[in-house]
């Protein structure tokens, strides 16, 4: 007798579809933040890429902090080549920033590089309704600096 297998046909079927989206779900925060992760670690490298170039100069050698600057947003000195992340632009870095400690010794010099406004933009600004990203799409990163002692 198979009284109540009749009235389990179909169950799996139904609680599969019911879980899907959140499988999906789960799985596309998890690739986002993932892929956020990633932009923010390359980043990280270039400022300290950048920084570390401009550790031997001082303050005011324009030609150096283009290099500099190229360095952080294509990742060689010629700024030839694509963006190490999407939308990083050079606009996005201003100016090195140079200063001198005063005080009880040892004194030293310090430069400092910072990308200031990158917005990550995910695959997708929104799925079932739940928003990952502001207004525009975008999900703004606070500012990454590096700073290093110079040599000087």
């Amino acid at each position: 007798m198979k009284p109540l297998m009749l009235k389990q046909s179909g169950v799996a079927l139904v609680e599969f579809a019911l879980i899907v989206p959140l499988l999906l779900l789960l799985t596309f925060v998890t690739t986002e933040f993932g892929r956020a992760l990633f932009q923010y670690n390359i980043l990280t490298k270039s400022v300290r890429d950048g920084v570390r170039y401009l550790t031997p100069y001082n303050p005011g050698d324009a030609a150096k902090i283009l290099i500099a600057k190229n360095l952080v947003v294509y990742g060689n000195p010629a700024g030839t080549g694509a963006p190490l992340v999407i939308g990083l632009t050079t606009s996005l870095v201003p100016d090195p920033v140079w200063q001198k400690t005063t005080g009880s010794a040892p004194n030293f010099n310090t430069v400092t590089i910072t990308v200031t406004g990158y917005n990550f933009r995910p695959l997708l600004a929104s799925a079932f309704g739940l928003s990952f990203a502001n207004g525009n799409g975008d999900i703004p990163f606070a500012p990454i600096s590096a700073t290093m002692r110079t040599q000087s």
